[in-house]
């Protein structure tokens, strides 16, 4: 990674750019363990299950990435919580523990959030290389979300795949669900 020339200033604040996405990465690794834990043997269940393991493998490789280039800037790495807070999402209606359909609701919105907080972190650093590290990894996040709206027009929950022609803060809410759209899709 190209990183020769930056003062010790733009590398401290990539530095502090890059631990913010890593701490969301780690926030992945774990709220798919989580659901893990919760999800049903339901063929429903276990398809989302196949699906969160999938996704959550990019997340360890984004996690593996993120470490590298901060430890590359001289960086030291947040460290992985034992548990975070996803209530704001609960309180939002933004997907559930209470069903294999919400949850993958959730998990569909800490996607969409995981993407459009890739661009904006994009957008804050100083390093082109990181730059292209951190797209490239926002294109992946937005993948992730897509796949999951697949998964639901797949069982039955019609919905356009991709709902906007971008992904960010803007149209962040026509990418997720929320746990009253598509009642009757429970199992």
């Amino acid at each position: 990674m190209t990183l020769i020339g930056m003062s010790k200033e733009d590398k401290r604040h990539d530095v502090d750019v890059l631990n913010r996405s890593l701490f969301f990465e780690n926030q992945g690794v774990w709220a798919y363990d989580f659901a893990a834990t919760k999800l049903s043997q339901t063929n429903v269940g276990k398809a989302v299950l196949a699906l969160a393991l999938e996704n959550q493998a990019d997340h360890k490789k984004h996690q593996e990435l993120l470490i590298s280039a901060i430890h590359d800037l001289g960086g030291t790495p947040v460290q992985a919580e034992k548990q975070y807070d996803l209530s704001e999402y609960l309180k939002r209606r933004e997907g559930d523990i209470d069903s294999d359909v919400n949850l993958a609701k959730l998990a569909l919105a800490l996607e969409t959030d995981a993407a459009v907080g890739y661009v904006g972190d994009t957008m804050d650093l100083k390093s082109h290389s990181l730059m292209a590290l951190t797209a490239g990894i926002a294109n992946v996040e937005a993948i992730h979300a897509a796949r999951i709206r697949t998964a639901f027009n797949a069982l039955g929950v019609r919905m356009p795949v991709v709902p906007a022609s971008v992904i960010n803060k803007s149209t962040r809410d026509s990418w997720v669900l929320t746990v009253s759209e598509q009642p009757g899709a429970h199992p």
